[in-house]
């Protein structure tokens, strides 16, 4: 008997929150990294890097700018692949398969790896074509189940309240939290088992950063986190583990309250006492 397919898994009762959690409840490692390097062109940018990343946790990269952290993060769902030149050696392995090796097309990782940039980027369109969208290109016609998912990304998103009578309007129309809130509901929307969040709260006021740490810890119950943050006390409340890149090279990973207070590495601990970056 053949698996059941993706809106087959959407159209199962009661199946939309759990879609996710594709793994055993026992599953330690959601991803995990070995001696990754990645150069663009002669530049090389990222050196051996290996890194397992736990399941339904967040985890938080850190580091000055130019460090290479979201270089890694992007190769984690091969979105550095858009970019020419580019080479990279080493595995990246989602539940145990290379990510690289294992799969001829790139789009069926980013569908379970989803992205979240640092600047909002909301389609021109509706608020509900902005969610359906990418439930429409992976072949899903049901009204039905598309509003479905819509409304249910949103309230994911902690945006149903606020939007739920304006569908139909522009995404435009937002304000630059509700925009990011919204990306993370169009991420959300196609029921991804990893979410990548690039630096999703700097061009955020107070408020909606709270918002979306907020939103990130709820979000954890279901899928497995990683944010780049230039804000140090970002990663300490948000995360549950934490990695310091410098120069391209992860100097020191661990639990995030160890990395904070008992650092084993000096230039860890220069960097989280404000000494340098």
């Amino acid at each position: 008997m053949s698996a059941p397919s993706k809106t087959d898994r959407m159209k199962a009762p009661g199946s939309i929150a759990m879609v996710s959690g594709r793994l055993q409840p026992d599953a330690k490692y959601k991803i995990i990294v070995e001696n990754l390097s990645f150069s663009y062109g002669d530049v090389q940018a990222l050196f051996d890097i290996s890194m397992k990343i736990r399941q339904n946790r967040v985890t938080a990269l850190i580091g000055p700018s130019g460090c290479g952290k979201s270089t890694f993060l992007r190769t984690l769902n091969r979105m550095n692949e858009t970019i020419p030149g580019t080479s990279m050696s080493g595995a990246v392995r989602l539940d145990s398969r290379d990510i690289y090796r294992d799969f001829d097309d790139p789009s069926v990782i980013r569908t379970r790896v989803g992205m979240v940039f640092q600047k909002s980027n909301p389609f021109p369109k509706s608020l509900f074509d902005n969610i359906a969208y990418g439930l429409r290109v992976n072949g899903i016609k049901d009204k039905q189940l598309i509003a479905q998912v819509v409304e249910h990304s949103l309230k994911q998103a902690a945006l149903w309240d606020e939007v739920k009578d304006n569908l139909d309007n522009s995404a435009f129309m937002l304000s630059g939290g509700q925009q990011q809130r919204l990306c993370i509901a169009r991420a959300l929307a196609i029921q991804p088992e990893v979410i990548l969040m690039d630096e999703p709260a700097s061009a955020l006021d107070p408020i909606s950063t709270a918002k979306i740490e907020d939103l990130i810890g709820e979000l954890r119950k279901q899928y497995t986190i990683v944010i780049v943050t230039h804000n140090m006390q970002q990663a300490a409340r948000v995360s549950d583990h934490t990695g310091f890149f410098y120069e391209g090279r992860l100097i020191e990973y661990g639990p995030t309250k160890q990395i904070f207070t008992r650092p084993a590495k000096k230039k860890t601990e220069d960097y989280v006492t404000g000494r340098f970056g």
